[in-house]
């Protein structure tokens, strides 16, 4: 099971088995309990993180100490490789969502891979490549679309990923919190809250204690665009 999580992340992804073993045989296993820090903002960062179980949230603090939530994360899903090619700190804090195990490697083992195996460089540069085009994503829809389309993007995101097929529909559960959800949107939380209530009304979706059932996955693919 793990390995086929390990398998599905882009620093794996192209690699043979004889590889992908050796590469994991470098790795070493995490377990985080769920609100636990793994790292803050500012520290020093010399590893790169795979999650094969849980979810761990990225997120950063502003000065006034409102915080903004980047990016949730699942099993096969990596981070941490930006200290990578630029050894400053974190540019986030992970947090785990929920009772998390974490696969990681040291820049120091990793680095004789991006020289040796060409296919190791490629993952970790399309996993850039995926972060610089969530996050141009990210910026327009903060120009372009309004909070209610934000928030139809943002679940049916987290279906992907995290969705569970059902009699009803698709189950997601994201172990957020109305908070965490409202800021991985990038709005308030009464605003996010409103398009919500505004979405069950409609028939699209049901709220359940940190997940929702969505029930109508094309009128709210509609309203996303």
């Amino acid at each position: 099971m793990v390995d086929d999580v390990l398998r599905s992340a882009l620093l794996f992804r192209e690699l043979d088995d004889e590889a992908a073993g050796a590469l994991r045989a470098s790795m070493t296993e995490v377990h985080l309990s769920r609100g636990e820090t793994l790292f803050r903002e500012g520290d020093e960062g010399d590893r790169v993180y795979v999650v094969t179980e849980g979810k761990v949230k990225l997120g950063r603090t502003a000065p006034d100490g409102r915080e903004n939530l980047l990016a949730l994360l699942g099993p096969g899903q990596m981070f941490g490789e930006l200290s990578l090619f630029d050894p400053g700190p974190r540019s986030a804090t992970a947090t785990a969502v929920t009772d998390t195990t974490l696969w990681s490697l040291s820049h120091a083992d990793l680095t004789p891979w991006l020289s040796g195996r060409p296919e190791v460089a490629r993952g970790l540069l399309l996993q850039l490549a995926s972060r610089l085009r969530r996050s141009n994503d990210i910026q327009t829809d903060l120009v372009f679309s309004d909070v209610p389309g934000r928030v139809a993007k943002q679940l049916l995101d987290l279906s992907t990923r995290f969705g569970v097929p059902s009699e009803e529909g698709m189950r997601v559960v994201h172990d957020l919190t109305q908070e965490e959800l409202a800021q991985l949107v990038g709005a308030s939380r009464e605003t996010v809250n409103k398009a919500l209530a505004d979405f069950v009304s409609r028939g699209w979706l049901r709220l359940e204690q940190r997940s929702v059932v969505v029930l109508d996955v094309d009128r709210l693919r509609r309203r996303a665009r």
